[in-house]
């Protein structure tokens, strides 16, 4: 509550920074403010920044090292209590003491972890309002600095524009610093799990037998039973399934829509459309899995085909469905966005409204509707919950759609929420989501190719 109400001080302080730095500004302009080489704004913006930068800077560094601080400080207390003790049995002392210490209830009591958690909140405090303290009484300091520097000669617009141009960079730094960290974490655990099958990767790439904690001993794991060909072979149909449903559905209502549909029409249509994309997975999962599945048996028991209680075709259905509203409105958008000019030099030439929708709009429209169709791909191959509820979790290697399979998101759950060691199961699980990552970036690869084709030919 302490650490709240200080990041609120912090902004009322911001706030009154810009308005005094700004009233500041117009003061020393003498009531013309062409004398001033940037504007009020701009001084009350810089002022703003810093004190913001400041204060929220120092009240997260500063807590977080005194924290650091602090956690050693009870294990030195742990340790002198109790010499010898495990690693991991400190972690517990410290977690219980926590717990009691925020008035929750320990997994276990006695002397050592009471007096520590009376320590613990002692030091908290502490801990918690000297950051406080420090963090507001930095924001002030800042609002002070940057009021005293305010003349007809500060450039406060270059050094506001400065400050957030940096922000800007540091954002995209650490956006590519996580890219980067994903992928690395990636290739070094599929790196080490091919290590622990003897670096048989073709048995990975190409085995058909997928059980790879049925075969662990002594931390090595089977190579004869680490196959994901059923996983991607389960992945790709249903993803092929769901594409099926979605694309010819979305792109022609995207037509409809934007060619065909009066403005009444189009009002109501696209709104309504775009509530699919609202619903939450699960709720697909279980309209799959007690309405559309027990449909689709049914039906195969009349035409006397054998189907599955889960089955790939109900789950790949069902998330065509749901992935229809993302195929339909980037489509409608990109369609809208084709020149008039094409449509009319078509008509002029004798070209019929479906001809020139057909001949000249979708093609210059190609390489949205690639992205769409893009997206649509990357979320089917990314869904877990409408395949756990509707098309099973067994690695069955088929290309039937009326049987049960299973998708390497499913498989990479099922693995790390499973009662087995997580060292064990984090091999198999990080080689899965690496070869799914590359297999995603060849098909993004190919779309970029594919959209600057013709991006090129209509630009």
């Amino acid at each position: 509550m302490v650490l709240i109400t200080s990041f609120v001080a912090i902004l009322i302080l911001a706030v009154a920074g810009y308005g005094m730095s700004r009233s500041r500004a117009v003061s020393v302009a003498g009531g013309d403010l062409a004398n001033l080489h940037s504007r009020p704004s701009y001084h009350g913006t810089y002022s703003l920044l810093w004190v913001l930068l400041a204060g929220i800077a120092t009240l997260l560094i500063v807590g977080e090292l005194w924290s650091l601080l602090n956690e050693q400080i009870y294990f030195s207390i742990i340790d002198d209590a109790r010499p010898g003790m495990e690693f991991i049995e400190q972690q517990l002392v410290l977690s219980d003491a926590h717990q009691l210490a925020n008035g929750g209830i320990a997994s276990q009591t006695d002397d050592l972890r009471t007096s520590l958690s009376g320590t613990i909140a002692s030091m908290e405090l502490w801990r918690t309002i000297v950051t406080a303290v420090l963090s507001v009484s930095v924001a002030a300091g800042a609002a002070y600095l940057t009021y005293g520097k305010i003349d007809r000669a500060w450039r406060a617009r270059n050094r506001s524009e400065g400050i957030i141009g940096g922000i800007l960079m540091i954002c995209a730094i650490i956006a590519i610093l996580t890219t980067v960290g994903i992928v690395l974490s990636l290739i070094f655990e599929t790196i080490n799990f091919f290590g622990k099958i003897d670096w048989q990767v073709h048995k990975f790439l190409f085995g058909t037998t997928w059980s790879p904690l049925s075969g662990v001993s002594a931390g090595r794991l089977d190579p004869d039973k680490v196959g994901a060909i059923p996983l991607f072979a389960g992945t790709f149909m249903i993803t092929i399934i769901a594409m099926l449903v979605a694309v010819p559905v979305g792109l022609f209502a995207a037509v409809y829509l934007s060619d065909f549909a009066s403005k009444g029409v189009r009002a109501w249509a696209k709104p309504m459309l775009e509530i699919l994309a609202g619903v939450p997975t699960v709720v697909y999962g279980f309209f799959a899995a007690i309405t559309v599945a027990p449909a689709i048996r049914d039906a195969g028991n009349f035409l006397g085909l054998s189907v599955d209680s889960s089955s790939a075709l109900a789950a790949g259905m069902v998330m065509g469905i749901m992935i229809i509203p993302f195929i339909s409105s980037l489509s409608d958008d990109v369609i809208n966005a084709v020149p008039q000019s094409l449509r009319d030099g078509s008509f002029g030439l004798g070209a019929t409204k479906a001809e020139t929708i057909r001949q000249v709009v979708l093609p210059a429209a190609l390489p949205g509707i690639v992205s769409a169709v893009l997206l649509g791909i990357s979320r089917a191959v990314g869904e877990t919950m409408i395949v756990v509820m509707a098309a099973g979790q067994g690695a069955n290697l088929t290309w039937n759609p009326l049987e049960a399979v299973t998708t390497v998101t499913v498989q990479i759950v099922m693995l790390y929420t499973g009662d087995t060691d997580l060292e064990t199961a984090s091999g198999p699980v990080f080689a899965l989501g690496f070869t799914l990552f590359c297999v995603t970036l060849l098909l993004n690869v190919v779309a970029l190719r594919i959209v600057r084709r013709y991006r090129e030919m209509y630009d």
